[in-house]
């Protein structure tokens, strides 16, 4: 037993010596690159943004022209509710689910 603890002994003190004496290796690997950002890459990105921009504008037009129509029927609606209900025609009223004045004994769209 006492063998085999002096040679763990032996075997712990030159681990410990090999660990203090070797000097810590270290690279540096830091780099700075510093580009105009005017590369063959670049520029084909950007002509590849370009494109795919030009491509959705027809898209993005007919969209535009959607939502502003809604706007336009609903603005219309509104300004035809109030003069439906500031109608001198007593039979006159608003239905709200075709958006127009309508006569209570006809059912037929009355003019305010």
């Amino acid at each position: 037993m006492s063998t085999l603890s002096k040679r763990l002994s032996v075997a712990a003190m030159l681990s410990l010596a090999a660990i203090a004496f070797s000097a810590p290796v270290s690279a540096q690997t830091s780099k700075l690159i510093i580009e105009s950002g005017d590369s063959a890459q670049s520029r084909q990105n950007a002509a590849m943004d370009k494109e795919q921009w030009n491509d959705t504008r027809n898209l993005r037009q007919k969209v535009n022209k959607r939502a502003e129509k809604e706007w336009d029927k609903e603005d219309v609606a509104f300004d035809s509710r109030d003069r439906c209900q500031q109608s001198a025609n007593v039979n006159a009223y608003w239905e709200p689910n075709t958006l127009r004045c309508l006569d209570r004994r006809t059912g037929r769209t009355v003019a305010p």
